[in-house]
């Protein structure tokens, strides 16, 4: 059972969309650096397909539903986005995961957006040009575009701003 502690509406997870964010607990990574250290804990309330819809029915606006973690049972998670995907055909579905790898019992075609790789403070977030992160654009054959450097761009154009 995926549990999930908190959620809110964010702007800058998934490109260019106004996105749900759904931070699952029990996280197994344990990245050094972890912005969230409370999700390695199993904590907060049952994730399922009648409490998401009535997150999503509460969130009016959003374009996107991100699953913020769920590596401990990401066949759950994709269970989630199919759901989203079948009765909100309008959003988006993205999911952050701290594996290297999707895993191959994952049907890609089931999320929109992904992104793989454990945080590493050495390595920075996806805005460092560092990263060890990747965010992926799922194509609907189910090719991957990597679009990292989205994130880079928008860094790079902030601390310009700042500059001037």
């Amino acid at each position: 059972m995926l549990k999930f502690a908190n959620h809110d509406v964010v702007f800058q997870e998934v490109p260019d969309h106004v996105t749900l964010a759904i931070n699952i607990s029990n996280c197994p990574n344990h990245c050094l650096g972890c912005h969230s250290p409370y999700l390695w804990n199993d904590v907060g309330n049952e994730l399922n397909n009648n409490i998401l819809d009535k997150l999503i029915h509460k969130n009016d606006g959003i374009t996107c539903v991100c699953f913020m973690g769920g590596d401990q049972a990401p066949a759950e998670v994709e269970k989630l986005a199919k759901h989203v995907k079948n009765a909100f055909p309008k959003l988006k579905v993205a999911w952050y995961s701290g594996k290297e790898e999707i895993p191959p019992v994952i049907d890609i075609c089931n999320f929109d957006y992904v992104k793989t790789g454990r945080y590493d403070e050495k390595c920075g977030p996806l805005s460092s040009p560092t990263t060890n992160q990747r965010m992926l654009k799922i194509l609907a054959d189910g090719r991957k575009e990597n679009i990292t450097n989205f994130f880079q761009k928008k860094r790079i154009i902030s601390q310009h701003r700042k500059e001037h």
